[in-house]
């Protein structure tokens, strides 16, 4: 068994982030299962978590631990966790030998520093490999031969992984280094997120590796503190959003883009999509990384988690469910319009391109005055910092609700419904949404 592997799990046999709870209210009940449709509802409701709630609920907020866990069952998954992570890189490291360390010029003095700090702390898990007794160590040996059996069979393509390095070395040093969790010692943490980079990569050869991974994973490091449960989470992350990383992911985002913003504001929208201009691919980098530089690091957090709570997309779909009931309750009649010419809801603008559009909207008249793309990428790069996450949450979460409204406002006319009947699905509506 690897010195990685068990000094992680000396960590989890301590008291620790198994034994915390939730004090968010309601979400978490008194065998540690969590409500998942109330941990995103509170996100949502409140904005985003506090930091010392953050780490806990990303852990189930982004999967690695199932929300139906208990307390005294995640610390077992915690140990089958880590070892099978520790299995996964140990399996590239044997197969490329000289990808192990980051290569360095020398004239990064801080990298080199960095260096320096993580062979000091593989220094120091290779010392703590004697406070596991002997029943841990017959349990993680048990475990550990469990994960080499199952990923026995996994083949690498060794060329295309090691351009995955490649790139993935020359990203690494370029991560936002300038955080507290990257100064000083902590610019150790660079080599930790290099190598579950690495790791995701070669298990994952479909998706590999590219541009703003970096960037994206190091939220995960940083928050959770912890080589394996980022890499965790990270991966439960990319499980999902994966396809935005490659090329058709990229157009389809900004096509949808394009598409709200036509239906919000028809003259800017045509504005940005003249031949002069850069066709919407400057919201791309805002639409993959969350608008992780357009926001101060703690509102971008805060941002990255309302977005991923998915709570707006949720009451979409309870809108079109309501909507439904209405017509098979018999309130609306269907004699005058067919079920295709209805205007729908649209599924897939979720709330990340209601926050896109805000942007765009409430920087208007500046936009308008773009002329070219070299003006356009000037004005989006002054934008870094200096946005109001809260304004911009109020901006977007109004123009989805109006959208829904509208979507409903058009579904309506088709059909010979009173007044009254459009007041109450109005306020059916708006009672979904929690606005007062």
């Amino acid at each position: 068994m690897t010195s990685g592997v068990r000094t992680r799990l000396a960590a989890i046999n301590s008291p620790g982030l198994s034994s915390e709870r939730l004090t968010l209210p309601g979400v978490m009940d008194a065998e540690g299962r969590v409500d998942e449709s109330r941990l995103r509802t509170h996100i949502f409701k409140n904005g985003g978590l506090s930091p010392n709630e953050r780490g806990l609920a990303w852990r189930f907020l982004f999967g690695m631990y199932p929300c139906s866990s208990t307390a005294l069952e995640r610390p077992l998954l915690q140990e089958q966790l880590a070892v099978r992570y520790h299995v996964m890189k140990r399996k590239w490291q044997q197969c490329l030998l000289s990808a192990v360390r980051i290569h360095l010029n020398g004239t990064d003095a801080e990298l080199v520093a960095a260096v320096r700090y993580f062979d000091d702390r593989q220094a120091q898990t290779q010392q703590q490999d004697q406070d596991l007794g002997e029943e841990v160590r017959d349990r993680m040996t048990f475990l550990e031969l469990q994960a080499q059996i199952l990923f026995e069979r996994f083949t690498f393509d060794l060329e295309e992984l090691q351009e995955a390095i490649r790139i993935i070395d020359k990203d690494v040093p370029r991560t936002s280094r300038d955080l507290a969790y990257y100064l000083g010692e902590g610019s150790g943490n660079l080599l930790v997120l290099r190598d579950i980079l690495i790791t995701y990569a070669a298990f994952h050869p479909e998706v590999s590796y590219t541009q703003g991974m970096n960037d994206l994973c190091s939220r995960f490091l940083e928050v959770l503190d912890s080589e394996v449960d980022a890499f965790w989470s990270f991966t439960s992350y990319m499980n999902k959003f994966s396809k935005d990383f490659r090329a058709d992911g990229l157009h389809r985002k900004i096509e949808l883009e394009v598409a709200l913003l036509k239906e919000l504001d028809p003259q800017l929208c045509a504005h940005l999509m003249t031949d002069s201009l850069a066709n919407f691919t400057f919201c791309h980098r805002w639409l993959l990384l969350g608008f992780q530089r357009e926001f101060d690091h703690d509102d971008a957090l805060r941002l990255f988690e309302i977005l991923s709570c998915d709570h707006l997309e949720l009451i979409s779909q309870q809108v079109d469910r309501a909507r439904y009931q209405e017509r098979l309750s018999g309130k609306y009649s269907t004699e005058d319009k067919s079920d295709s010419e209805l205007q729908g809801i649209n599924t897939d603008f979720t709330f990340e391109f209601f926050i896109c559009a805000a942007v765009l909207l409430e920087n208007r008249e500046a936009l308008l005055q773009c002329q070219n793309d070299v003006q356009l990428i000037q004005f989006t790069s002054s934008l870094q910092g200096t946005l109001d996450l809260n304004s911009v949450l109020q901006k977007a979460e109004q123009l989805f609700y109006n959208y829904c409204k509208q979507c409903a406002w058009d579904y309506m006319k088709g059909f010979s419904a009173h007044k009254r009947k459009e007041v109450n699905f109005f306020y059916q509506l708006r009672s979904l949404f929690l606005l007062k």
